[in-house]
């Protein structure tokens, strides 16, 4: 148990000295992604081959996400950071006894770009991360995120411990974070500083209030909150008591899906580890600031991220939102004074406060400062996480970090800001990301979801799928979403169908209009943006599909026909076999044929032929 800030800088003395920037490591992605792949297994096998090579002068540190989820599970062997990807059991022995020991390069587990077709050995030279700016992800890969000593190694507590032992006024924090200029990384871009400013400005009878850690994450594909919570949670941890402190908090709590079972166990962790070293709970380092945390955990429920239904869940009631005549920071959890931000943004609070407000508020834009982690997915070569400073544009995200389109495809939108954010078409690439510019073009930046899509993406179906997603976790509550979503699902399924008529893109887009002006909250209040997008830029396609009673991207079932072109069909019958219908006759080395009445359009006969004799009309 630390007493005062002095015990502190003993311990972080300690700790640092112990930790040489120049010792050999070999850090493993312990994250859910590199798991899910044995990187735990890949992890104690590297330990038992070090012990049984008798080698004493190298450890292994297992770590969180390192982002680059689609090479994992990933090896980086220190000091120099060579970059194994796709590390498999059988790939143990070799990397001890070559690498380890002789100092040879595998060349089979280095990573290729796929723009040079260079081979690469280092980390820093793959453009995945070369073209970041990691302030919060990076140090992922640097501790191990169970120990609370690897966090203060790094600076870890530093901020906290200085305001608590220069009895920094709660003004000069808030005045410090509102001159940063972060803003709320949940999605919706409030300033933070503005936030706690009105929370400390405001009283509850008995004194009390609080501050949440939004770590809902219900957008599918998207993973970065969780990734932090796995790989670095004090980090996390100590923002929540730095904002607890501006505001005057003693209770908080983080509302967490049950569905992240491993950042669960890593904030349990660190909260009492945190405890264990006077850090958080009664008179932190013999001040006369507490504080607490505990974990509410999330059933699931998509709406549970707006931060009314969020609060209602963590009282015991129905996750529904409520209209906010009335702001959370005058009256939220319990009718309490609330701050409520999501997990990027506690996390950013410790490197402001180390770093100063004149540092943030350089890296960015002039009305969206610092960085962003994205979950970049979909049809480009590398994805993943990514952290990159506001103002970055799309097509350096998509082509530099991301290494272009699959299959040398064309581009043809991508979809950021999660199931409620919007389509972005070719000729807005070079659109700055950050908060304005997003909105102005239709989308935003949500939680950071990116789905990059090629010219074999059908944009109504698209906006069907989003819509039909967000109609699912519509919480019922208010007319126009839970009845405006049903009718615009119903619409984009006939378009997608070909049983849609003149008029219908008409009333769909009215629709949506009035779906998204009426809706209580903003799940219902963003919902429509998938289809106000798509119909923006891509309005040709809904034409199509009306008109001409023809998808595009010859995507819509309904819409498309499957047939055999006789000049390239040499007989194989390779597609005969792939048919799950038995829709295919002919003899061997005989021209085929598809029998339209059976067949279901599934497409395999089409990815089987090496002759390119399917066509898709």
């Amino acid at each position: 148990m630390l007493k005062n800030h002095k015990d502190f800088y003993t311990l972080q003395e300690k700790v640092t000295n112990k930790r040489d920037p120049n010792r050999r490591l070999i850090t493993v992605c312990n994250g859910t992604g590199c798991n899910a792949l044995k990187g735990k297994k890949i992890t104690n096998l590297l330990m038992d081959e070090l012990k049984k090579q008798d080698i004493t002068d190298i450890s292994v540190l297992p770590t969180g996400c390192h982002g680059f989820c689609e090479q994992g599970p990933i090896v980086l062997i220190q000091p120099k950071n060579i970059f194994y990807k796709t590390v498999k059991p059988e790939h143990i022995e070799r990397i001890i006894s070559e690498t380890i020991k002789e100092g040879k390069i595998i060349e089979e587990l280095l990573y290729t770009d796929p723009k040079s077709n260079k081979t690469l050995e280092y980390e820093k030279d793959i453009p995945f991360y070369s073209s970041q700016e990691r302030l919060l992800f990076g140090y992922n890969e640097l501790i191990d995120p169970t120990r609370i000593e690897d966090y203060i190694s790094i600076k870890g507590y530093k901020a906290l411990v200085h305001i608590l032992e220069e009895q920094i006024p709660s003004s000069d924090i808030i005045n410090t974070i509102k001159e940063s200029g972060l803003r709320g990384r949940g999605g919706a871009g409030f300033p933070t500083g503005r936030k706690w400013e009105a929370a400390y400005n405001s009283t509850s009878e008995d004194g009390i209030k609080y501050v949440i850690c939004n770590a809902d994450e219900g957008d599918p594909g998207a993973y970065a909150n969780r990734s932090l919570l796995e790989g670095n949670p004090h980090s996390v941890l100590e923002g929540m008591i730095i904002g607890a402190y501006a505001i005057g908090a003693e209770h908080g709590y983080i509302y967490v899906r049950a569905e992240y079972p491993l950042a669960v166990e890593y904030f349990e962790k660190a909260i009492q580890s945190a405890r264990e070293l006077g850090l958080l709970g009664e008179n932190i380092l013999g001040s006369d600031f507490s504080f607490d945390v505990k974990i509410a955990k999330g059933g699931g429920a998509f709406v549970c991220g707006e931060s009314t239904a969020l609060t209602a869940s963590i009282e015991g009631r129905p996750g529904e939102p409520r209209v906010k005549h009335i702001h959370s920071t005058q009256s939220g959890l319990w009718n309490r004074p609330t701050v409520l931000n999501n997990v990027e943004t506690w996390a950013n609070v410790p490197l402001i406060v180390n770093k100063g407000s004149d540092w943030y508020s350089k890296i960015g834009t002039e009305g969206s400062k610092g960085t962003k982690i994205f979950s970049l997915v979909g049809k480009v070569n590398n994805t993943g996480l990514v952290e990159v400073p506001m103002g970055i544009t799309l097509r350096d995200v998509v082509f530099d970090i991301g290494g272009g389109i699959k299959d040398d495809k064309k581009f043809k939108a991508i979809q950021i800001g999660g199931p409620s954010g919007g389509c972005i078409p070719e000729e807005h690439m070079d659109l700055p990301i950050d908060y304005d510019s997003l909105t102005d073009a239709g989308a935003m930046m949500g939680s950071g979801g990116m789905i990059v899509m090629d010219e074999g993406t059908c944009m109504v179906d698209v906006a069907k799928y989003f819509v039909n997603f967000l109609k699912n976790e519509s919480c019922g509550k208010c007319t126009p979403c839970r009845e405006g979503l049903v009718q615009m699902y119903g619409l984009l399924t006939d378009i997608t169908e070909g049983k849609s008529k003149e008029g219908d893109i008409e009333l769909l887009e009215e629709l949506a209009e009035v779906v998204k002006d009426t809706s209580l909250c903003q799940l219902g209040a963003t919902a429509p943006n998938p289809v106000l997008t798509t119909l923006r830029y891509f309005r040709d396609e809904y034409d199509a599909h009306i008109s001409d009673k023809k998808c595009p991207a010859k995507v819509c079932k309904a819409l498309i026909e499957f047939s055999i072109d006789a000049d390239n069909c040499v007989g194989c019958q390779l597609c005969a076999k792939k048919c799950p219908v038995e829709a295919i006759s002919g003899e061997a080395k005989k021209v085929h044929e598809i029998d339209q009445e059976i067949c279901i359009k599934c497409g395999l006969c089409h990815d089987a032929c090496k002759f390119n004799a399917v066509e898709v009309t």
